[in-house]
């Protein structure tokens, strides 16, 4: 039996079976990161001789009514496969009750017991607030931005975190006034490096960044979709107060676990009382051993969409089919839809420094130019490659990221290598594919403590 239920947020957005990833984020993200990208296209194709005299903009709704529309179908497709194999699906809130025991109550306040030998909770998490006067009255989240039924305008995204950026990044892109308001570092828990370089980007691609300051109050000056609002921020270093005037304010500054009301207490489960998370142990079981738990709720691992079906998918198996397979929460390879992609597998540079020492880790890096990007003649040198090695352990591969176009595509092919324990002599013998940019990771040759120039000429 699966039991989900989707708590409308303040503003009444809500959506249907599937999560956060389908509904409110992986999918409609990509999809509109998409959109930006093809207007980029747009500008480019001019150089490779397409002409075109009409004015070229963006119909924000036509683009939202698309992307819904296939949200919904994944919706009825999830369904339709749970009935297939024959998985009872409940659209009600559960919360434990007692020993194995669970309460399921549905959007008519109807509520039914159910029993079960063993449960497995997969709550998610949902966006945070900032608990200041007028944010969950005049500001959105990433849970209302992809059905949003009207353009957002000029939009300040308060926040750092990958959702912050993803969605600064395509609303610039699909032409919009974009500020970000970022209290102190660009995507903690990512390679402050590569962080670095994305904001530096986005900047240059006229993105707006205030950089530490936190809003204090929202007010509404004009109602209307979008309407107007006056945003008053306070200097986390001082004492100055700034003001400012948007369409929409975007709330990203981070996402809180989904476990505080579902009755955790009624059965034992401990959860680390100031983030709410689960801990647990190798196999996902938490303190009490017949529940499980897998996704962004757990404690110390990563949030993303596909760990928690792998982690899952490992958990059934072995409970149910005898495997002993446990999920691997290091060599995990991730991308950041920025307007310049960010793609990681392995550690970043400075938990590979702290780990192992810097003495023992050997970094390999360089830019590239993408050739497609070289007719337009635009963004040389902001592309950027960067392997870690370990060099007690034949110079293994332990850290890699990319900055570039189609990031996640590139990554994904390498991830398996180095599950695999890929070696930089391994790499070096690599034939590459000329002229991609994955290519470039067969020819790292400057370290960076050598401090050589790693700028770019041409292919």
């Amino acid at each position: 039996m699966v039991l989900d239920f989707v708590m409308p947020t303040p503003l009444g957005s809500s959506w249907g079976l599937g999560g956060t990833c389908v509904n409110v984020g992986c999918i409609p993200k990509k999809l509109m990161h998409q959109a930006a990208l093809l207007g980029q296209a747009l500008q480019d194709s001019r150089k490779f001789g397409w002409q075109f005299t009409e004015e070229v903009k963006h119909n924000w709704m036509t683009m939202t009514e698309a992307v819904q529309n296939y949200i919904g179908s994944l919706n009825w497709g999830y369904r339709v496969a749970l009935r297939e194999k024959n998985v009872t699906y409940e659209n009600a809130y559960g919360e434990f009750v007692g020993p194995h025991t669970v309460k399921a109550t549905n959007k008519r306040g109807v509520a039914k017991l159910y029993t079960a030998e063993r449960f497995l909770i997969a709550t998610g998490e949902r966006p945070r607030y900032l608990g200041i006067p007028g944010d969950k009255e005049y500001c959105i989240s990433s849970d209302d931005l992809f059905s949003l039924p009207y353009c957002p305008g000029k939009t300040l995204v308060v926040g750092a975190s990958y959702v912050a950026l993803e969605c600064a990044g395509f609303l610039a892109g699909l032409g919009l006034d974009v500020t970000v308001m970022v209290r102190s570092i660009l995507l903690r828990g990512f390679d402050q490096d590569m962080a670095n370089k994305i904001g530096e980007y986005m900047e240059e691609h006229g993105i707006n960044f205030i950089r530490e300051f936190v809003p204090i109050k929202v007010e509404q000056i004009e109602e209307g979709t979008p309407g107007r609002l006056k945003v008053i921020a306070k200097s986390t270093k001082g004492n100055q107060i700034i003001e400012g005037e948007y369409n929409t304010v975007l709330l990203a500054i981070g996402r809180d676990a989904c476990t505080r009301k579902i009755g955790l207490d009624k059965v034992g489960v401990k959860i680390n009382e100031k983030t709410g998370k689960i801990p647990v142990n190798d196999e996902e079981q938490t303190n009490v051993p017949y529940i499980y738990a897998i996704g962004d709720i757990l404690q110390d691992k990563l949030e993303l969409t596909p760990v928690a079906i792998q982690a899952g998918r490992l958990l059934v198996r072995r409970l149910y089919a005898g495997a002993t397979s446990k999920c691997d929460y290091v060599n995990v390879p991730t991308t950041v839809f920025t307007p310049l992609e960010y793609g990681a597998c392995g550690y970043s540079e400075e938990t590979a420094v702290e780990k192992f020492g810097e003495e023992n880790i050997e970094v390999y890096h360089s830019h590239f130019w993408p050739l497609e990007w070289t007719v337009p003649s635009r963004d040389n040198n902001k592309c950027y490659a960067k392997i870690i090695c370990n060099i007690q352990d034949n110079e293994r591969i332990i850290g890699f990221h990319v900055l570039g176009p189609n990031a996640g595509e590139i990554t994904q092919g390498f991830a398996a290598a180095i599950k695999c324990g890929l070696t930089k002599e391994q790499l070096d013998s690599t034939v590459g594919i000329h002229p991609v940019c994955a290519e470039i990771f067969t020819t790292l040759s400057v370290t960076k403590r050598s401090g050589e120039n790693i700028l770019q000429a041409g292919c």
